[in-house]
Order: structure tokens, then C-alpha cells, then sequence
């Protein structure tokens, strides 16, 4: 792995397992499921590391899967935007230079 990737591995990984370094958002699926629901997503979400070739191609840890027994299929995804939120950022490696957005959603809602 590339050190720009480690380094956004590391970013990403800070974000989704620590819920620090980016925003957070729920979809309106999600929101709709019930509280307990909601919190064991979130946290098997935060706990995935399941990371693979086949589902992280570029080593970036910027997406997951978890199947849910209430929720049924969840994705999680990061996205990386320039801090006003309105571009993609051109530099995603740099935190200072990136606003991380972690979503996370049924998967019929992708």
C-alpha cells in the first residue's frame, strides 16, 4: 500500500471507528428503524474490518457491507469533499485540506 493510501486508510478508519474527523450522516432509512436498531448498526459499522481486495480495491477503507437481521443490508460509505462541502476534494490524504462525510444507508437506498 502506498503511503498516501495508509494515510487515507488511517483517516478514513479514524472516522468511521472513532466518529471523529468527519460528519456522520444517517440516511432517513436508517433514522427510521427503531433506536436500539440504529446503535447496533452504528456499531457494527464502526467495528467492520472486513477488508478485502474485492471490496477495497484501491485500500482506502472508504466503503463496507454488513447484513443486519432488523435493518437487512447495510452499506457505510466515506466521501471525501473540500471543506465547504460543495467539491470533491483534490487532495484527500491532506485532513486539513478535506472534509470526510461518512454515510451510512440501507443498501435499496444506494
Amino acid at each position: 500500500m502506498t503511503d498516501r493510501r495508509s494515510t487515507i486508510a488511517a483517516l478514513n478508519d479514524r472516522l468511521r471507528m472513532s466518529l471523529n474527523g468527519g460528519r456522520v450522516m444517517l440516511t432517513l432509512g436508517i433514522r427510521a428503524l427503531p433506536m436500539q436498531t440504529q446503535l447496533d448498526v452504528l456499531a457494527r459499522a464502526r467495528s467492520f474490518n472486513d477488508f478485502s481486495a474485492d471490496n477495497d480495491p484501491y485500500s482506502e477503507h472508504d466503503f463496507g457491507a454488513i447484513d443486519h437481521a432488523e435493518a437487512g443490508r447495510v452499506f457505510w460509505k466515506i466521501d471525501y469533499y473540500d471543506y465547504t462541502l460543495t467539491a470533491g476534494s483534490a487532495a484527500p490524504a491532506d485532513p486539513r485540506a478535506t472534509g470526510r462525510v461518512l454515510t451510512i444507508m440501507l443498501a435499496q437506498e444506494y
